[in-house]
């Protein structure tokens, strides 16, 4: 019967003996449990509280020249909005002033002949200025401006310039997020932050810490085998990374009040099929640099900025340029946040986990397969 290459030995006793090992040494490190436990709190809480995509209590002006009936109730339906937060005004060149000083974001103007052409059955006009500065505000602001306008206008059957029963009635709906809230898809996504954090930088510095510290030699006295040596430096962080997931999860849903609709089973394959290849990558850097520091600053660049910035965690990938869409197909993580979203605030929908499971254990394979030649080459 043939016997397996030297290197592709695989010892249980010994594989746990090196796993028990490599625990000892998280234990007596208390970097590992800061970047394991401490900063995925830290970030958890800055997406779940510090930053926010919601367009909420916009302040803005509200300039009325007109004191007719028609101008006062539209004045009231602004006062009214869940949206802004108004300011009264009688000019515009106050209203201006304080939006170049940065006190409001937007203007509407409700002209001196508004209550006339509402009288005379034409279409009423305003004015609606924002602030183009920061675009995204601005966006938002007109958006829900001609919306209150345009509900007012429902109400007072002055859309089509004069009165008449509306023919159609719009009911609008938001599925699984009915209330718009960013933090629902902030919180998941964070913690696929957390979860590149911990699988690529901490298993960055294994191997080169074996070599820095002048234990790879004694290791490599041993009969150790490749597999059994990768084995042992991969089960302790896997299993931290799952920890690290489970804590996050549960603040998520507990202090966060993000919804969890899925299953733990689905959140667990999501889970490990992504530390798959975070692990492997770090250990790929481990192996290939040798030095802690200059693996540290490659998984900086190479997991955790790809992580956050292309992974559709912050930006659209639709929205950004076609260049940039095709080096996100590259990136693990870009594989992680539609399913552990859709897991939270959806459920369990497989026909959506498994093709994105199947790619992230694909490149888990890959970057295993580099870090068992970059290791075996070191230590030949």
């Amino acid at each position: 019967m043939t016997r397996p290459p030297t290197f592709l030995r695989f010892d249980l006793r010994r594989v746990s003996a090196l796993v028990v090992k490599e625990s000892v040494q998280i234990v007596r490190d208390p970097s590992t449990f800061l970047i394991a436990f401490v900063l995925p709190l830290i970030l958890l809480f800055i997406f779940g509280y510090g930053v926010s995509l919601d367009a909420s209590r916009i302040r803005i002006g509200l300039v009325l020249e007109d004191d007719s009936a028609p101008a006062l109730s539209l004045a009231q339906a602004y006062q009214n909005s869940d949206y802004f937060d108004v300011d009264m005004a009688r000019s515009v060149a106050v209203v201006r002033d304080r939006m170049v000083a940065g006190d409001l974001r937007a203007m509407v103007v409700i002209p001196s002949d508004f209550g006339a052409a509402v009288q005379r059955g034409e279409r009423p006009v305003i004015q609606i200025i924002t602030d183009g500065s920061q675009p995204n505000t601005a966006n938002f602001a007109a958006g829900y401006a001609e919306g209150v306008r345009a509900n007012w206008a429902a109400a007072e059957n002055l859309e089509s310039g004069r009165a008449q029963a509306p023919p159609i009635s719009l009911a609008t709906r938001y599925w699984f997020n009915p209330e718009l809230k960013s933090r629902y898809f902030l919180v998941p996504g964070s913690i696929a932050i957390v979860m590149t954090m911990i699988g690529t930088l901490l298993t960055s510095l294994v191997v080169a810490r074996e070599w820095e510290r002048g234990t790879m030699e004694a290791l490599m006295a041993t009969p150790v085998s490749m597999a059994e040596f990768i084995a042992s430096k991969i089960v302790p962080y896997f299993v931290l990374g799952l920890g690290s997931m489970a804590l996050c999860t549960v603040l998520g849903i507990t202090v966060f009040g993000v919804p969890f609709r899925g299953s733990i089973l689905a959140l667990l394959a999501i889970s490990s099929a992504f530390l798959l290849p975070a692990l492997g990558l770090g250990l790929f850097i481990s192996a290939a640099t040798k030095n802690q520091f200059v693996a540290s600053q490659i998984a900086l660049l190479t997991g955790f900025l790809p992580a956050f910035l292309l992974s559709g965690f912050l930006f659209e990938i639709s929205s950004m340029p076609w260049p940039i869409q095709m080096l996100t197909y590259i990136v693990p993580a870009r594989y992680l946040i539609p399913p552990l979203q859709t897991v939270f605030v959806a459920g369990d929908i497989w026909s959506l986990f498994l093709p994105n499971i199947v790619i992230m254990l694909g490149f888990g394979v890959a970057f295993f397969a580099l870090s068992f030649r970059a290791t075996r080459r070191s230590l030949d």
